[in-house]
């Protein structure tokens, strides 16, 4: 995919050496931004060999809204390494998406959902907390039907809980995602602090793009396109050698996505198909923790 290895070249060209809590300095640049047209494939490098199986099993990991890694980590390793003896994590991505803390106490002229609201619920433990998937979802599809939803621009779902991050091992590098409908094209944008070129952002690319795809068949839209900014977009110094290897492999035909025909909280990882993907060889890149 040409905008991915763009931004490769750009960033070995441009970035600035940086030292960074890993230990493994890094290359890094302020900001990058880059677009892709869901409507022409589905963007799943080709480059490099890529695991598609796993990305997808933590799409539904966090979709799940599971706080914990006791159900993923039979899958796949990937969190592993943030995890506790018992899977416990201090942050988790669908934690925030379907389970966001609502406070019940506030100042002053503040206003909150309650359990009145159909995206509230209370937790055993008494919390409660507000589903920002479903919120998206049932928003995209009133905006078909509902005058004074047409054109929504607050289709916003957060990661991020400062309390959390300032403490937290590992606070969420893709932190805030946004949905547009420009005609009947569904959009997404998607913020992030901080992106590992050779690993992560390829997954975060192919993650997005595919939760996009599933919400635009779930509430009546094409899929449109997928924007990113990445705002300490960096390269380590161990991924260098590889990432030149890509730079000199020509991207191939894109693969497509097949999703069921099934409410989209009742999808499930074998529901989702991935057809005709071809790709070079596999590149192996270490993981910085």
């Amino acid at each position: 995919m040409k905008q991915y290895l763009d931004m490769v070249k750009y960033v070995l060209e441009n970035g600035i050496k940086k030292e960074n809590r890993t230990g493994v300095d890094t290359i890094s640049n302020f900001a990058y931004f880059y677009r892709v047209d869901l409507s022409e494939g589905y963007p799943l490098l080709t480059t490099k060999k890529m695991y598609f199986n796993s990305m997808l099993k933590e799409l539904f990991w966090y979709l799940s809204g599971e706080e914990h890694i006791k159900n993923l980590r039979k899958d796949t390793k990937i969190w592993d390494a943030w995890a506790d003896e018992e899977g416990r994590l201090e942050t988790a991505y669908g934690r925030f998406w379907r389970r966001y803390p609502v406070p019940e106490t506030h100042l002053d002229g503040e206003v909150f959902a309650d359990e009145s609201s159909k995206w509230v619920t209370r937790e055993s433990n008494g919390q409660l907390v507000f589903d920002q998937i479903g919120y998206v979802i049932d928003t995209l599809k009133e905006m078909k039907t509902n005058p004074n939803h047409k054109n929504g621009r607050r289709l916003i779902v957060l990661a991020w809980n400062p309390g959390n991050a300032a403490i937290s091992k590992l606070p969420p590098c893709h932190y805030t995602f946004a949905f547009n409908v420009l005609g009947n094209k569904l959009n997404c944008h998607l913020t992030q602090r901080s992106g590992d070129i050779a690993l992560g952002i390829p997954f975060n690319l192919a993650c997005y793009s595919l939760l996009t795809m599933m919400i635009a068949k779930e509430c009546g839209y094409e899929p449109g396109e997928f924007a990113h900014t990445i705002i300490d977009a960096h390269i380590y110094e161990n991924h260098i050698e590889g990432l030149k290897e890509q730079l000199k492999r020509e991207p191939l035909k894109l693969s497509k996505i097949e999703i069921a025909d099934k409410p989209f909280d009742e999808l499930t990882f074998d529901d989702v198909k991935l057809v005709d993907y071809v790709s070079h060889p596999l590149i192996k890149f270490e993981v910085a923790v």
